[in-house]
């Protein structure tokens, strides 16, 4: 079914040739125009006329029939480079990896489209129909984006009720668009007649001109007048009582169209209206009539689809093997109405079939979709343990988020649904509700549910906020599990970002290299690219210039290979090539992309430590933006609770430019027994006090032992401390 999405529906039976239409899409396609709009209300004509048109072109067509859902960027995103995929032979494998990977980032994405098509030869034609259900600001961004970076054999075909969000009139001005507006879709008389077919034939010239004065030549209804005159016995009188305007040709489809129908068809219709897509197949499984029989309608599902389309055109057919249809727009909302009045005991029980009907396809999204339509959260939840972490695995946080807050407070008695509300509050950046979702779900968690993805949601969670000590103590707790081995990479990689921060260099490399290897093996490529980030921040810290330009080069060169140059996460590898290069220009160009990147979208730790290396480079090169982005740095990463070698490498850059004197140095002398206790209750949330009730020792005792560990680490705070004991390899 998903196949239709990326095909155009198929033109109806007695299609009225357009050609001064035609003639505005070739020559834009011919002049190369970047952009071609069509904008005009439901029922004006608009896919057909495309549907018609790119049926005799010869140019590759790339179809993609946009949905509510698609307002999720990696959906939207994966299914326009499927779309593409299907003409030109680009390269699918590699970009749709870049889309989860970035979770459908437009500059990312964009950036490596616009690549891909680069190497299409002949001319593509890229078309979006009901492009209005996009209400992303993401993906407009990135669609203006594209059209006005896409090669000049690119053509890109918005279809649409409303005008796209873009800047139009800068189009205009470079006369890079050609529109088609509701007006330029009006039937004349002449074209009037084809679309009526026989009925049209059978009306004298003045009768058509009325019947399209009273349309306004608006398709559906002239479409819907059809069907009447084809059994009117006084079409002139009929045609003088017509009305085209969008509320009485509703109300015509409920007297007129409905009434007209036997109950048996008229069941048929209510029923399947709850449906976007129908087949035969599953028209019988919604209808109750698996064995291929329904009632009235002199066959099966197919053959009723089939001699329902043939009959008018408001069943429209969407592949060419007769197997997909769906309902024009309005018959479908005037149906939906209808059956919430006719039929609303039995709609819960139709959304049922249809979800087991999905699910049997292996379509958990739509299956979902139609148990919180039936009102049945919990079964809906129950396929959740499924498709929820297919979900995130594939980036698609919208979609998911969308899922759950529609479960209501079903998500909070399911230990999958809080873990997955968790992670998508993590990945839009709420760190604090993220934590609620963890301790909602280890109460609701039965007896051996396994919380080692709640481990690793934690402990990113903890790095995200600066706090080393935290994200340590959950790698420690996955080692004890020996979680790494049985789930997905980022577990790994995660677990070998925390010890890189920690300054724990053994463990991460060892971690990191079986993560980037895990990483290559599931075709996880973001969480590639950040393990061998990482293992450049724990060369560059272990002061081996040469090691960490090459492992930084390595982390560059591969995000570059994989599409993934302008993902944010690759910020720390270009402000490490930057600062171990040799070559001044390079370093100047490193050190700007990796502040563009960084603060695009990144946590206060990886933020914190590019500003120090950005800002270490650029004042070593004599550029004044240097000691300011220093300054930033302290800031950014006084706020963390423990930034780990972060604070260590801010306080060398800034002694290095005379900006702090507080240098970190080896241990200057050696710590009594009750200064050692008192460290190891350093990082730990504790305050001094409840430090010293630990310990049962006063205040003042603690305050002295802490002063001394701060003279004998050479250091002059808490973080200090806690990162200089690190590297003693006293914690």
């Amino acid at each position: 079914m998903a196949a239709t999405k990326l095909r155009p529906p198929v033109p109806p039976r007695h299609l009225v040739r357009r050609s001064r239409l035609d003639d505005i899409l070739r020559a834009g396609c011919a002049d190369h125009i970047r952009l071609i709009l069509l904008s005009a209300p439901a029922g004006s004509g608009k896919s057909t006329l495309l549907a018609s048109w790119l049926a005799e072109r010869p140019e590759a067509v790339a179809w993609l029939q946009a949905e509510p859902s698609d307002s999720d960027p990696v959906r939207f995103w994966s299914h326009l480079i499927a779309a593409i995929g299907q003409a030109h032979p680009v390269a699918v494998s590699e970009l749709t990896p870049i889309v989860a990977g970035s979770k459908g980032n437009d500059l990312v994405v964009v950036s490596a489209l616009v690549n891909a098509l680069a190497g299409v030869a002949g001319p593509l034609v890229v078309v979006i129909d009901d492009y209005h259900l996009i209400d992303n600001h993401s993906v407009q961004a990135g669609m203006e984006r594209l059209i006005d970076l896409c090669p000049r054999q690119v053509t890109v075909v918005l279809s649409t009720r409303i005008d796209p969000p873009f800047r139009l009139g800068r189009l205009r001005v470079r006369d890079q668009i050609a529109e088609i507006r509701g007006a330029d879709l009006r039937f004349d008389t002449d074209e009037a007649a084809g679309l009526l077919g026989a009925a049209g034939r059978s009306l004298d010239r003045a009768l058509l001109d009325q019947l399209c004065g009273r349309t306004e030549g608006w398709a559906a209804a002239l479409v819907l007048a059809g069907l009447t005159l084809q059994r009117a016995a006084d079409p002139g009188a009929f045609i003088a009582a017509f009305r085209g305007d969008d509320h009485l040709v509703v109300e015509y489809l409920r007297d007129e169209f409905l009434a007209a129908v036997d109950a048996d068809e008229r069941r048929l219709l209510l029923e399947t209206s709850i449906l976007d897509q129908l087949s035969g197949e599953l028209v019988d499984a919604v209808t109750g009539n698996g064995n291929g029989t329904v009632t009235g309608a002199g066959g099966g599902g197919a053959k009723w689809l089939r001699e329902t389309a043939a009959a008018n055109q408001l069943l429209i057919g969407l592949d060419r093997t007769g197997t997909w249809f769906r309902y024009h727009h309005l018959l479908r909302d005037l149906l939906r109405l209808e059956a919430h009045q006719e039929i609303p005991s039995r709609i819960p029980a139709l959304h049922a079939r249809a979800a087991a009907w999905f699910t049997d396809q292996g379509d958990l999204g739509r299956a979902i979709d139609h148990r919180l339509n039936g009102d049945d959260p919990r079964e809906a939840a129950q396929l959740m343990l499924v498709h929820g972490p297919r979900l995130l695995a594939a980036g698609q946080t919208d979609t998911l988020r969308s899922f759950l807050d529609r479960l209501g407070d079903v998500a909070k008695t399911l230990t999958w649904c809080a873990l997955l509300y968790g992670w998508c509050e993590y990945l839009a950046g709420r760190y604090s509700p993220a934590e609620r979702w963890i301790d909602v779900m280890h109460d609701v968690a039965y007896e051996g549910f396994d919380t080692t993805p709640a481990i690793s949601l934690r402990m990113n969670i903890a790095l995200a906020r600066g706090d080393v000590t935290t994200a340590i103590d959950s790698a420690r707790e996955v080692a004890a599990t020996e979680g790494l081995l049985g789930f997905s990479c980022d577990l790994a990689t995660a677990t070998g970002a925390a010890h890189a921060w920690a300054g724990q260099a053994v463990e991460a490399r060892r971690i990191l290299r079986f993560a980037a290897e895990k990483a290559a093996a599931e075709e996880f490529r973001t969480a590639h690219v950040l393990a061998l980030v990482y293992l450049s921040v724990v060369a560059f810290d272990d002061a081996s210039t040469s090691s960490a330009r090459t492992a930084a080069a390595t982390a560059v060169d591969t995000a570059g290979r994989f599409g993934l140059a302008a993902y944010h996460g690759v910020a720390p590898a270009y402000a490490i090539r930057a600062r171990t290069t040799d070559d001044p220009a390079r370093a100047g160009a490193d050190a700007l992309h990796a502040l563009g990147l960084v603060r695009r979208s990144s946590t206060d730790l990886a933020l914190g430590y590019v500003l120090t290396l950005c800002g270490d480079t650029l004042a070593a090169l004599g550029d004044p933006s240097g000691p300011p982005l220093l300054a930033e740095a302290r800031s950014v990463l006084s706020a963390c609770p423990d930034p780990g070698i972060a604070g260590r490498q801010l306080k060398r850059a800034a002694a290095r430019h005379g900006l702090d004197d507080a240098q970190p140095a080896d241990i200057i002398e050696q710590l009594t027994g009750r200064e050692t206790a008192v460290l190891r209750y350093l990082p730990a949330s504790l305050s001094q006090r409840d430090i010293a009730a630990e310990l049962y020792v006063s205040l003042n005792t603690v305050k002295t032992h802490c002063h001394a560990i701060y003279r004998k680490l050479g250091v002059s705070d808490r973080k200090s401390a806690i990162q200089a004991a690190r590297d003693l390899h006293l914690l």
